[in-house]
């Protein structure tokens, strides 16, 4: 049977229990019903993560969300002795370890919720694990896939449609969409970033459960995962170092620095193969640049100069976005009055000469990476990252994540703590 009133889940997907536990006290106050020991969590805690999270709240529900895949019985057994009310089994797993783990559930007082995630028909899964004796479903988008710009909704309203046990949804959740959610069909919201990696987990609790409960969405600018469309405004927001660290710590153009402070640069890739000094290419990729662009110029890391004000004056009047030379550029004076995005190697008075050598819209080499046509640029004053074409849109969203998970350890910095207690450095330093 459906449930009456749309439920709020929080699922705890932390390495640390401390901070785990720290959060869902905060999500409960803010209205959160059920608190799920997320998959990360329980990997790195194990079922003492379970174990501290019933102690703490002995009267909510607790879901471990084991992603069963093999071996049902003894990990719904486990779970259950653990404290768990729900226990998580993967839709991908085989019939016989469905009704293993309902069996199992049934015996120990628990119930079972089958998870969707990356099945091919979810609509007869999910009818099969309902005909199985499933307590609950869910439709889930991956992480990974709402990086590349996944709907968490696009199943939801047919798989709802489809069985008669209450459905649960997750993947990407935020106070915009939660009411969506549950015009789809959703009786169940699991809601993951949008609440544990706020400042505070109380107020974004309260915001998404007020936007289930009345059907009206609370805007809402961080948290959301978005298409290509939508990639030049998220990298306008995250810094060089979210992408960085987005990418692995990678991607960084080396000795590659602004001319002005405190301008940023976003835009994909106009290459330009020049050879130094030689400012003909580079001033005839400007006639050919499309508004937005990012003009990038390899003039093999020297002198003199290629780029000055009247080139900085023509990508003004095409809107061009910006410039990175990997060579040496003149007239910073007058090129920082104007407000144009300028990244160079090199700065020198002294002018080359246009004499026509070089390649436009071709594979380039600036700062040691690699940059193709296309490829996306992101620059401000710690330098200037590069981004492969065609990962812009997973890149994009991770370097969100990475925002919106430092905004956490900010807050908890700033109620008195420290950075190496927030990120428990002596319980993660390397064991010898």
């Amino acid at each position: 049977m459906k449930l009456e009133e749309p439920i709020l889940q929080v699922a705890l997907d932390f390495l640390d229990l401390e901070r785990a536990i720290k959060v869902a006290e905060e999500a409960v106050e803010g209205g959160a019903d059920w608190i799920e020991a997320g998959t990360p969590l329980i990997k790195s805690e194990g079922l003492n993560a379970v174990r501290a999270l019933r102690q703490r709240f002995p009267n909510h529900v607790i879901v471990a969300d084991m992603k069963t895949m093999d071996a049902g019985r003894a990990e719904v057994e486990s779970a259950a002795k653990a404290g768990a009310n729900i226990i998580d089994v993967l839709g991908a797993a085989s019939d016989a370890t469905v009704k293993e783990c309902v069996e199992a559930a049934n015996n120990y007082g628990a119930q079972i919720i089958v998870d969707l995630i990356e099945v091919g028909d979810p609509v007869d899964r999910a009818r099969s694990a309902e005909a199985a004796g499933a307590d609950y479903i869910a439709v889930h988008t991956a992480i990974d896939m709402q990086m590349r710009g996944g709907d968490p909704f696009e199943r939801l309203k047919v798989v709802a449609n489809s069985v008669h046990i209450p459905v649960a949804v997750a993947g990407g959740i935020n106070s915009e969409t939660a009411a969506q959610a549950v015009k789809n069909g959703a009786d169940i919201v699991i809601v993951g970033g949008a609440i544990i990696k706020s400042k505070d987990a109380r107020a974004a609790a309260a915001e998404i459960k007020k936007a289930m409960l009345t059907g009206q969405a609370v805007k809402t600018e961080l948290y959301k995962r978005v298409g290509l469309e939508e990639v030049r405004d998220i990298l306008a927001k995250v810094s060089t170092p979210n992408i960085s660290d987005a990418m692995h710590r990678s991607g960084e153009l080396e000795g590659i620095f602004p001319i002005s402070p405190g301008l940023k640069l976003v835009g994909p890739a106009l290459t330009v193969r020049s050879y130094p000094g030689d400012w003909a290419k580079p001033v005839e990729a400007i006639d050919l640049a499309q508004e937005g662009e990012v003009i990038v110029i390899d003039a093999g890391g020297m002198g003199p100069a290629l780029w000055g004000e009247l080139a900085t004056h023509s990508c003004l009047q095409k809107k061009v976005a910006g410039v990175v030379i990997d060579g040496a550029i003149r007239d910073t004076v007058e090129i920082r009055s104007l407000g144009f995005p300028a990244f160079s190697r090199l700065i020198t008075p002294t002018a080359g000469e246009p004499k026509g050598f070089g390649e436009i819209n071709v594979a380039v080499k600036v700062g040691g990476k690699r940059i193709f046509p296309g490829d996306w640029l992101v620059g401000d004053d710690d330098g200037v990252v590069v981004i492969p074409r065609d990962k812009v849109v997973e890149v994009a969203n991770r370097a969100m994540d990475v925002l919106e998970k430092e905004n956490r350890l900010r807050g908890e910095i700033e109620e008195g703590s420290t950075l190496s207690q927030v990120a428990y450095l002596e319980k993660w330093e390397k064991q010898h």
